[in-house]
């Protein structure tokens, strides 16, 4: 079961979102986006930007996507400077997540265990 803590504080609110990259073209999905509570005159930070795969194994790939949007958020203004990166998977993780930092892997045992 996730700990209150998980994200480093508590969420504001939750939910999943696109960014969109004008230098690529594309539209990046973000399965799972977490805020913290908004606070007057601060810019919106964000807690973590997670991706969900129940059916396949996740890779460094899923979490360079979550890097660009990561980075894409930045440049748009908001506070991502200690965003987790979150990997949720119904299946589990390819052995080059292990290495990661900044990455959180989250499982079926840490969600329903």
């Amino acid at each position: 079961m996730l700990e209150i803590d998980f994200f480093g504080d508590l969420p504001g609110e939750v939910g999943s979102g696109t960014v969109t990259d004008p230098v690529r073209r594309e539209q990046i999905q973000v399965d799972v986006v977490v805020f913290a509570p908004a606070m007057p005159g601060e810019r919106k930070r964000v807690l973590s930007l997670g991706e969900v795969k129940w059916g396949r194994t996740m890779g460094p790939g899923h979490v360079a996507r979550l890097r660009r949007a990561r980075d894409l958020l930045d440049a748009k203004g908001y506070d991502v400077r200690d965003t987790l990166l979150t990997c949720y998977s119904g299946v589990g993780f390819d052995a080059a997540l292990a290495g990661e930092s900044g990455v959180r892997r989250v499982g079926l045992e840490e969600l329903y265990g």
